[in-house]
This record gives C-alpha cells, sequence and structure tokens, in this order.
C-alpha cells in the first residue's frame, strides 16, 4: 500500500521570514501537526510544536532558524516505509513530493485511519510501552517540564499519594499553562509570574479522568479511541484494577509496529538518527545482537533505540541520551545511558541492556534451580 491516496495537499506553510510569533498564533488557533517552512516555495523544513515549548527564541525570530529536516516521502511512497520515516524522525507531517515538486503533507492520523480495519489482528499488549514515567501530582509544573525535555516524551501519567492514577499532564497542558502567560510577559515585568506559574503544582495543570485502555484490548479498538478524541497516547492498565499504571501505548507505538519486518537481520528502528556521528544503524543492530546472543533463550522480535539531544557540550560534541527498548519473547528489556556524541551514548546504553538481559537470566536460572531442589524435595 502507498500513500498516494492518504497524502493531502492541504497544510499549513510559511515562509522562512516569518516572525515565530505569527507561528505560534497559528499553532494556538489551529493545533496542526506540524508547518512547512518554504523559501519562494521551496521546502525548507517543518516547526512542529514540541520544538516551540522546548525553545527560548524570541517572537521576533525568523521562522527559517527553528525549522527542522524532516524527509522527503515521494507521494507513492510505500506506507510502511513513511511510518518509518516519520518514527524516526520524531515528526507527526512529512513533506510529499510529486515529480520533485512540493505537492502536499502525510500525517500519522492519516496513516492510522488508512490501515485501522487491519489493527484487530494486534493487542495492546504486543506493541505498549511499558516502563513508563511518571510523575507525583503534588510535584510543581517546572518539574513535569524537565521530565518532558529530559526524557523526549509528550505526556506523563499522574500518581496521588496512594500510587493511583489520578490524571495525565501532557505537552499541550503545559502550553495552556505555562507557555500562553509567557507569551504575555515581558522581560523582567512578568517573572514573577512565570516562576509562579512554574512553582504550581501539577495538580493544577493535569487532565483528569484519564482515557484508559487494557492489555488485551485489540490495537484498532486503542487507536480508534485516540482518533476520535484526538489523543496521542492512552494510559494501558492492568486488567483487574484500572487506578494502577502497567504503561501506555501511544501513536507512535502503532506507527512502529507497522515498520516491523521478518528481514533476516534484526529490525532495529532509530529516532532521531540524523544524530548519528561516528556509529551507523549497521554498528547499532550488531550491537544489540551481541548482547542478545548472551541469552539464547531470548528471542527479540523488535528493536528502538532512541537518541535525545542536550545542550550541554564538551569541545563540540552535544551530550546525548541513548535508549534502548527491546520486545522479546521475554517481555521488554531497556537500557539507557548518557555521553558526548551518540556512539559513546550508545556504548552507555548497550552495556546498561547487557546488564538488565544477564540479570534477567541469571533470576530465571535462579528460579529453575529452585524448582529442581523443591521437586527433589517432595521425592524424598
Amino acid at each position: 500500500m502507498d500513500i498516494a491516496d492518504i497524502a493531502t495537499s492541504e497544510y499549513v506553510a510559511v515562509d522562512v521570514d516569518e516572525r515565530l510569533g505569527k507561528v505560534r498564533s497559528i499553532f494556538e488557533r489551529d493545533n496542526p501537526k506540524g508547518i512547512l517552512v518554504t523559501d519562494d516555495g521551496d521546502y525548507e523544513g517543518v516547526i512542529t510544536q514540541k520544538q516551540l515549548v522546548q525553545s527560548h527564541v524570541e517572537d521576533q525570530a525568523k521562522a527559517g532558524a527553528m525549522a527542522q529536516h524532516a524527509p522527503k516521502v515521494d507521494r507513492t511512497a510505500d506506507l510502511r516505509e513513511t511510518a518509518r520515516v516519520l518514527v524516526e524522525g520524531g515528526i507527526k507531517v512529512a513533506p510529499v513530493f510529486e515529480a520533485d515538486r512540493l505537492w502536499g503533507v502525510v500525517t500519522d492520523d492519516a496513516i492510522l485511519e488508512a490501515v485501522l480495519e487491519n489493527l484487530d489482528a494486534l493487542t495492546v499488549d504486543q506493541i505498549y510501552t511499558e516502563n513508563v514515567i511518571s510523575i507525583d501530582q503534588s510535584a510543581q509544573v517546572g518539574q513535569a517540564i524537565n521530565h518532558l525535555r529530559e526524557n523526549g516524551i509528550s505526556r506523563l501519567p499522574v500518581i496521588d499519594e496512594d500510587g493511583q492514577l489520578a490524571g495525565m499532564v501532557t505537552r499541550h497542558d503545559i502550553v495552556d499553562v505555562v507557555v500562553r502567560d509567557m507569551d504575555k510577559s515581558t522581560v523582567g515585568e512578568r517573572a514573577g509570574d512565570v516562576d509562579r506559574i512554574l512553582d504550581l503544582p501539577v495538580y493544577d495543570a493535569m487532565s483528569s479522568p484519564v482515557e484508559t485502555t487494557t492489555l488485551s484490548t485489540s490495537v484498532q479498538d486503542a487507536v480508534e479511541t485516540m482518533l476520535e478524541n484526538d489523543y496521542a497516547g492512552l494510559v494501558v492498565t492492568p486488567e483487574e484494577d484500572d487506578s494502577l499504571v502497567a504503561g501506555i501505548i501511544t501513536k507512535t507505538d502503532v506507527l512502529r509496529a507497522l515498520t516491523f519486518t521478518e528481514e533476516e537481520h534484526m529490525d532495529v528502528q532509530i529516532t532521531n538518527i540524523k544524530l548519528l556521528d561516528t556509529i551507523s544503524r549497521d554498528d547499532i543492530r550488531i550491537g544489540i545482537e551481541e548482547v542478545a546472543d548472551k541469552y539464547q533463550d531470548m528471542q527479540v522480535h523488535h528493536a528502538h533505540v532512541r537518541f535525545q539531544e542536550h545542550k550541554e557540550k564538551l569541545r563540540g560534541t552535544p551530550l546525548i541520551q541513548c535508549q534502548i527498548r527491546l520486545r522479546t519473547n521475554k517481555g521488554q528489556m531497556a537500557g539507557s545511558g548518557e555521553g558526548y556524541g551518540a556512539e559513546t551514548a550508545f556504548n552507555v546504553a548497550l552495556d546498561k541492556l547487557q546488564r538488565n538481559v544477564l540479570e534477567k537470566k541469571g533470576v530465571e536460572s535462579d528460579e529453575e534451580y529452585r524448582g529442581q531442589v523443591l521437586r527433589k524435595l517432595r521425592e524424598l
């Protein structure tokens, strides 16, 4: 299946010289997936709301300074490969070209709607994210912003004092509570107001109640809920208790599942692939395969590696956070780490992944040994 029937020629675009203040107002008014940046009609890049939230660039700056690269896709491109482009680029909209001419855009929602009927073959437990970062409802809004930025995520489940799900705080919630007021501020005049907002408890910014789903729910049903309510993700709860957080499923998780292959080598997906410097996709795949081989009973169905760039640098090399997540027949395995440059960050994360894999292997060996001892005792 290609994207010819789901790409659209209707999109929002601004010139490279447009003020960022105007770009922000477009997001607030129309809430587009992304805004294309053009130079005399030629494609230059895309601006997302995530960039604006994480940026301190003044409203007077030009759109061209904020534009990030989003890979071009052909109007007849394969749907699976287009899904990979969106996931690896960390974007929700990609420019579509026809005969070297900017024709339109394709969005994550358009892809999900096109494959919706086929998603009933998957259940949430097959693709959801198990290890979720959450935040206490008494934590401050400023702490929530730091969690979102440091982990490159868009939402945080909010937990009450009893450890139960109380709400959800998203990037959009932060925009509503913080960015709007910051845009109205002038330097020095309302700094105290901004500080006060950052000190507010998350409880005052979160959305509640939270839309949830369960591990056994079909992905089709989960995606339908997201599309109908314009949610980017749902909290996953255990079957027996919808007040506890088991994980989270997002549209990106579903897009990633569309790219799974049956190739001879392990399928490795990389988010923010542009950050790779002295390391290649093959180097990453080989490193993960070598770790997986240490646990021969473990079969890796899919590997996802995510790189996140921080502002800190060492002799010009940025500090990078790397997260590795494996979906295996033994459950989800993960490892994360930081380092200057993608290669160093990956090696630190790979070492953590290896320790987690070996620990899992050791736990199973201990359980098997205890089982053997108990069987022998029963025979006495």
